[in-house]
């Protein structure tokens, strides 16, 4: 008995069904971001939760690798070839720096909201438990005989931002540059090792037990209690420096890489509700008005400074301390 023949249409939906059923399954999206010293653990959460969101939003897969060190360094490391999809990093002269090179387009701080930075933290000074050294303000890190732990401010945003913070306390308190000067040369004369990082630092303080106070992000201060126990107490000094996380996409890389889609999302998320929530989690200070109320005790309403309103930006700041020859080499040179 002869079959009857298959019609044109279920011939088709068959071969159709055939190629999906061979067709391998879309590849992950694997993203880089170069991010600075003691962000780890925020992106490390930040990305778990990024992952689930944009699976269930698109339905693709997307892993987020880390790279994390000073954050000079880690922007030096992008210029020489680092494939970074993103930097994230504690100042805009670094992201500056690979915008230099054209590697980042030169309006990146306009692309998102906030000058492109989700999140703050402000500079902290951490002391060992009952203040034996009885460390109140900038003033008395300078001292003699006292030890203080600082990474350096060549390589480093915390050592930069640092400097700049005891600086600016003077300059915020009525001083003269001189006197700022001053401060800042006693308080550089009295650390032990310039360390590469503010991890780094860390575990000069924490760990080797090296220092009488080490001056850190108030994000970093967690961490510390988490790992090495609460055997510390906390300073916020009188007057001290605003630092904001900035963040931009790697330009260059993204587009020949075809991630700029993924890249550009990752960012943006940074301020969505449940990623403000994480960042208060790692106590990040939220952009989030409603989140930095809610949560005023974990972060005091201390009196602070940016480095646009003291230095004339991250640029002019850079040119004359940073840069070799700067003050801060002249300060080292005597040290």
């Amino acid at each position: 008995m002869k079959m009857p023949s298959l019609s044109r249409r279920a011939l088709l939906a068959a071969a159709l069904l055939s190629l999906l059923g061979s067709a391998p399954a879309l590849a992950e999206v694997t993203l880089l971001n170069v991010s600075y010293d003691v962000a780890r653990e925020f992106y490390k959460d930040y990305n778990g939760a990024f992952t689930k969101y944009w699976k269930a939003t698109t339905a693709e897969d997307i892993k987020v690798n880390q790279s994390h060190g000073g954050s000079s360094k880690q922007a030096r490391a992008v210029i020489d070839g680092l494939d970074a999809d993103v930097l994230t990093m504690n100042q805009a002269l670094d992201i500056d720096m690979v915008a230099d090179k054209g590697l980042i387009a030169a309006d990146w701080a306009k692309r998102l909201p906030n000058n492109a930075a989700p999140t703050s933290s402000i500079t902290v000074i951490m002391v060992r438990k009952g203040n034996p050294k009885g460390v109140k303000d900038w003033p008395d890190l300078a001292r003699g005989g006292v030890s203080v732990v600082i990474p350096n401010p060549k390589i480093t945003g915390n050592g930069r931002y640092t400097y700049l913070a005891a600086w600016g306390s003077v300059i915020k308190a009525g001083g003269t540059p001189a006197q700022a000067r001053d401060l800042v040369q006693k308080i550089f004369a009295n650390v032990p090792v310039f360390d590469g990082g503010g991890r780094a630092a860390t575990t000069t303080f924490a760990q080797r037990r090296i220092g009488d106070a080490l001056v850190t992000f108030e994000s970093e201060v967690q961490s510390i209690v988490e790992e090495f126990g609460k055997d510390y107490d906390i300073v916020y000094p009188k007057s001290t420096i605003l630092a904001e996380n900035p963040v931009a996409v790697v330009d260059k890389v993204v587009d020949r890489k075809g991630t700029r889609r993924q890249a550009e999302a990752y960012l943006k998320w940074l301020w969505s509700d449940e990623a403000q929530a994480i960042a208060v989690k790692h106590n990040l200070r939220p952009r989030s008005e409603k989140l930095l109320a809610q949560h005023a005790k974990e972060f005091p309403n201390t009196a602070t400074f940016t480095v646009d309103e003291v230095f004339g930006g991250w640029r002019k700041a850079q040119v004359e301390h940073f840069n070799d020859g700067g003050v801060f080499d002249q300060i080292a040179q005597r040290r």
